[in-house]
């Protein structure tokens, strides 16, 4: 059982909880921003879909993953909101305009290939449920979940980075995701990793080419950036040339997952093991030779 039961947070708060030093004693700090599974009354009430449709915009027992890293010592910061109810991974002002039913006019709200594809800040639709939800929300409303739940969660990232910037010349954001497994090409086995850096700007090229070269020593085919580069957590905490690096490490859900892909299967410890072997390998690597911390 303890392998599937997080240690208790060091902090709890209604946006996220925090383990593991709330000071990072290593400059790897790992976030998991989609794995919330406690949906309030109110947000399956004005539901158009069943309870088990939202729940497939979850990264299923992904903070488990990071069990082992948490018990070990590293920060582990984890969302308690569904994404459901709003993405993290999403700009606050990446709002689909018919999500809302009374948005002022000069809202200053962003567009995005995944908001168009109905996955903004507030999940829309997605294949199987063109729409999730019966009404479109009020302006207040999306005003608090983003003031009680989206700044919070980045605020407490940032000061996590800053901090082990501070205590250690560099800090290695993990956002650690799950993805459906993928299909298979001719010629070539399936990623069961992938790990975005944005192309290169959100990370060491040098980092993320000894993650990858880990983690295919373990057996595990891995791309990078494709299909997943990462998104608005890479690109607000990830600033390498100021000595913050995020990753993005998306896992195949069939590798600790059950048939199903609902419940938890036999490869949860090993992919456990994986993800705390990974920061703990980072943990040791400077981001580039003679590295000194920029000037802010």
């Amino acid at each position: 059982m303890d392998q599937i039961r997080l240690p208790v947070p060091t902090i709890s708060d209604a946006a996220f909880d925090l383990h593991g030093p709330a000071e990072p004693a290593r400059p790897v700090i790992l976030s998991v921003p989609h794995a919330g599974r406690v949906y309030p009354a109110d947000l399956l009430a004005a539901a158009r879909v069943k309870p088990q449709i939202l729940r497939r915009l979850e990264d299923r027992w992904a903070d488990l993953l990071a069990h082992r890293a948490a018990a070990t010592g590293f920060t582990v910061l984890i969302a308690r909101a569904p994404r459901a109810m709003i993405d993290m991974n999403r700009h606050e002002r990446e709002i689909d305009p018919g999500m809302i039913v009374d948005a002022p006019r000069d809202a200053p709200l962003h567009s995005s290939a995944k908001l168009r594809g109905g996955l903004g800040l507030f999940p829309r639709r997605m294949p199987g449920a063109h729409e999730l939800w019966l009404r479109p929300m009020a302006w207040g409303e999306a005003r608090e979940r983003i003031e009680t739940l989206h700044r919070p969660y980045h605020a407490m990232l940032a000061r996590l980075m800053t901090a082990a910037r501070q205590a250690h010349g560099h800090a290695i954001l993990i956002d650690l995701h799950s993805m459906p497994p993928l299909p298979v090409t001719a010629g070539q086995d399936a990623a069961g990793v992938v790990l975005g850096d944005r192309f290169g700007r959100s990370a060491s090229t040098r980092l993320v080419a000894q993650a990858a070269e880990m983690i295919a020593g373990r057996g595990i085919a891995v791309a990078q950036n494709h299909p997943y580069a990462g998104d608005h957590i890479l690109d607000r905490h990830g600033r390498p040339e100021r000595g913050a690096h995020a990753i993005q490490l998306e896992i195949d859900r069939s590798l600790y997952l059950d048939a199903a892909l609902e419940g938890i299967g036999p490869g949860l410890m090993r992919m456990q093991a994986l993800v705390s072997d990974l920061a703990a390998m980072l943990a040791e690597e400077l981001p580039r030779a003679g590295y000194a911390m920029a000037a802010e």
